[in-house]
């Protein structure tokens, strides 16, 4: 359950988090069309926080847009001053940031260009998307019924709210027969997607993930973790591989901005490894977490430190 704060950004200024609403008739809301983000500050010394790569962010919601053949009418740098200022409004040193392009209402049916575009941000606490066990232990999931959406009728690369229609439906059926999470497969059959994440597993030393042709979303933690495994000399290899690939995995993690770095301990059943986080997911871990609290130098640039008032 998301606990409310106090201000909400909407269309440059901030208001009550109660006076944020919308029209029964707000086009998004109908058909999906629209492009939204998910962003994290962690916080970093006394009153002050630190937003994880938030041009980043900012620049793929107005990419996002882009694919939707919308008119963004801010900039990336401007969403990146409305992120900073709704976490300082709001106090929050340390949370989540939900940054939402949506179309208005106007006129309906399949072609309503003409409505207006509004941006919104919102931010609260949130801890471990996948729970604290999980992010200690290890999660268990299945391989989803649900096909991943892609192919000539998909936008892969944005993130765009109705597409995540699909992710729901495999979430759902993952949490009603008792998982996690799911995993998902494309049309070929490739594993390829968690219902939020992106996905790698380890073998022999190597770590492999799907490659983004296989449209799934470039996640700015996939690409985090990929750096971070070069600069620590762990080869990875970006390739296609079925689900018997992750029941013979050494390990397998799930990684995004909700989930951050996630160890799996089973799929399907079959236990992974030796049934907890094995010893790259731990220093991928380890190398998140100390990046993202200022602790590591070396990526400093990632982040955007701002103050809050004690």
């Amino acid at each position: 359950m998301v606990q409310p704060t106090k201000y909400i950004w909407m269309d440059g200024e901030l208001i009550s988090w109660d006076q944020a609403q919308v029209h029964v008739l707000n086009y998004t809301m109908h058909y999906g069309l629209g492009a939204f983000e998910g962003i994290r500050s962690y916080e970093v010394g006394t009153n002050e926080g630190a937003i994880f790569r938030l041009s980043d962010h900012s620049e793929r919601l107005v990419e996002s847009m882009t694919i939707c053949n919308l008119k963004m009418p801010y900039t990336a740098d401007e969403i990146d001053k409305a992120v900073m200022q709704t976490f300082r409004a709001n106090g929050l040193s340390e949370g989540y940031a939900r940054p939402l392009a949506f179309v208005g209402s106007g006129a309906m049916g399949l072609f309503a260009y003409n409505n207006p575009i509004h941006l919104c941000v919102a931010v609260w606490s949130w801890g471990a998307y996948l729970g604290e066990e999980g992010m200690n232990r290890g999660v268990r999931c299945c391989v989803s019924s649900f096909t991943r959406l892609g192919g000539a009728g998909v936008l892969a690369k944005g993130k765009i709210p109705g597409h995540y229609v699909n992710a729901i439906l495999a979430k759902e059926e993952a949490v009603r027969n008792g998982y996690d999470e799911a995993l998902m497969v494309n049309h070929e059959g490739y594993v390829v997607e968690g219902t939020g994440e992106n996905l790698f597993l380890v073998r022999d030393g190597e770590i492999l993930t799907p490659p983004l042709q296989a449209d799934i979303l470039g996640g700015v933690t996939r690409d985090s973790i990929i750096h971070f495994a070069h600069d620590m000399g762990i080869p990875v290899r970006a390739c296609l591989f079925g689900r018997d690939s992750l029941y013979l995995a050494d390990e397998i993690f799930l990684t995004g901005t909700a989930a951050e770095v996630t160890p799996v301990r089973e799929v399907d059943g079959r236990v992974i490894g030796r049934g907890a986080p094995g010893p790259v997911t731990r220093k991928m871990q380890e190398c998140f977490q100390s990046v993202v609290r200022a602790e590591n130098d070396k990526y400093s640039n990632w982040l955007t430190r701002y103050q809050v008032e004690g």
